[in-house]
């Protein structure tokens, strides 16, 4: 590796682990500061090595299949998210005040990243499209490929009725969970292999030797990993404890301060890939995440409950059902509009301004009220796309080389919805999307 070349990579990558330095200090030495000031630490810390997951992830894609590496980058840049939440279901197995938090830190993050990220990439992804097309554009098309993932995520977002109307995440909907993530991947493995587009540190680090970027991946995954499985038990509880300090809600830190840290270098990575004209691609790491966010995540909080010292199912309180409720709401608004791979700038604004009046109407009748106002306007989508809901269902389960049964069954209709996807492609390319490069 040339000097040259590595100063680049070497800068970024050394500030990250900079800012690692005073929490792990911290946690070798066993001092115990202040709660703000250890939040303050360890929140650095997740958040720098969220950062080196995130960049090891994508330059990562060049030796992994495309969709498959989109996954597995939705699962890698989402881990301190999920060392979190599953160290407060753990907990909850022999401390029954921390169930509330393990509910509270996932749906949390969920609606974080349907209801903030999924709008401000669009937004930013029309302005780069409108600039470089020189004339307005309106929505955001996704490429035909992502009907998959989205067919996964709606029956994610249909599986998930069963937590707030049962009251409880059971050790079965869990392996069953888990089950449909193992699917996914498997799936993912399969798809045509793509030439990804890297951006920022990923593609400095993706311009190194083979070997060299092996050899870096590997360290930075491993490094990164270690900070966070380091940093989340004190992390959590700092969290908790600055809350009861300064009188804050401590259920409210939980579900939006810890996801803000653990998801940040995920929107800033969607982010760059809809600076760089890749909406599409943006859009379909945030799909994957909520993919995993619905079956690895919440399939694994019984078996971490389990683990702790609890029993079989993870059982909820009427907060908790509710913000479960209004999580799947959400969810299934955004899967119903999205059903025509078409993600419209009226969708991003009304799903940012939902999420913002959860803010303003804080209380247990206005969580109820948005419930019915996502379900209401998800049940017109699914009304108005409803042609497309089942080519959306049956696409996880479909083999890419030829028609299955499902696609044969459907006969003219899936063809008519395809040949409308190959019109938006085009579209799309007009406006400065270019679907990715085969690989030979």
């Amino acid at each position: 590796m040339s000097p040259k070349l590595a100063r680049p990579i070497a800068r970024p990558i050394g500030l990250c682990v900079a800012l690692t330095a005073p929490a792990l200090i911290l946690r070798l030495s066993g001092v115990h500061p202040a709660a703000a000031l250890s939040l303050a630490a360890f929140g650095t810390a997740v958040v720098a090595a969220s950062f080196l997951l995130a960049w090891a992830a994508e330059a990562a894609r060049l030796d992994i299949a495309g969709p498959l590496a989109i996954a597995i980058l939705a699962v890698i840049a989402v881990l301190p998210e999920y060392a979190v939440d599953l160290y407060f279901s753990y907990t909850a197995g022999h401390n029954p005040d921390y169930v509330q938090y393990a509910a509270a830190n996932m749906t949390g993050s969920n609606r974080l990243l349907l209801g903030l990220g999924w709008p401000v990439v669009v937004i930013i992804s029309l302005w780069v499209a409108s600039r470089r097309s020189g004339r307005s554009v309106r929505e955001l098309v996704l490429q035909s490929g992502y009907r998959t993932e989205l067919g996964f995520l709606f029956i994610a977002s249909i599986a998930a009725f069963l937590i707030p109307l049962s009251g409880q995440i059971s050790l079965v909907l869990g392996f069953a969970l888990l089950g449909f993530f193992v699917f996914y991947l498997w799936k993912a493995s399969r798809a045509e292999a793509s030439e990804p587009d890297l951006v920022g540190p990923a593609a400095r680090i993706g311009d190194l030797p083979r070997r060299a970027r092996r050899l870096l991946v590997t360290g930075l995954f491993v490094f990164a990993a270690a900070v966070i499985v380091a940093s989340a038990e004190p992390f959590a509880e700092s969290l908790i404890s600055t809350g009861a300090q300064l009188g804050i809600d401590r259920f409210l830190l939980v579900q939006w301060v810890a996801p803000l840290a653990s998801e940040a270098p995920e929107f800033i990575v969607a982010i760059l890939f809809a600076v760089h004209g890749k909406g599409s691609d943006a859009i379909g790491t945030l799909i994957s995440s909520k993919v995993s966010q619905w079956t690895l995540l919440v399939g694994s909080l019984p078996l971490a409950y389990l683990a702790g010292g609890g029993g079989t199912a993870l059982v909820l309180d009427s907060r908790q059902v509710e913000e479960f409720l209004l999580t799947a709401g959400q969810t299934l608004l955004g899967v119903a509009a999205l059903l025509t791979l078409r993600f419209p700038r009226w969708l991003a604004f009304t799903l940012l301004g939902l999420f913002a009046v959860q803010y303003a109407l804080p209380g247990q009748g206005a969580r109820y009220l948005l419930c019915a106002i996502y379900g209401g306007i998800a049940l017109v989508a699914l009304i108005r796309n409803r042609r497309y809901i089942l080519p959306a269902l049956s696409a996880p389960f479909r083999s890419p080389p030829g028609p299955s049964l499902a696609e044969t069954a459907l006969g003219p209709q899936i063809e008519r919805i395809e040949q409308g996807d190959r019109s938006a492609d085009a579209s799309a390319a007009a406006a400065g999307y270019s679907p990715p490069r085969t690989r030979s």
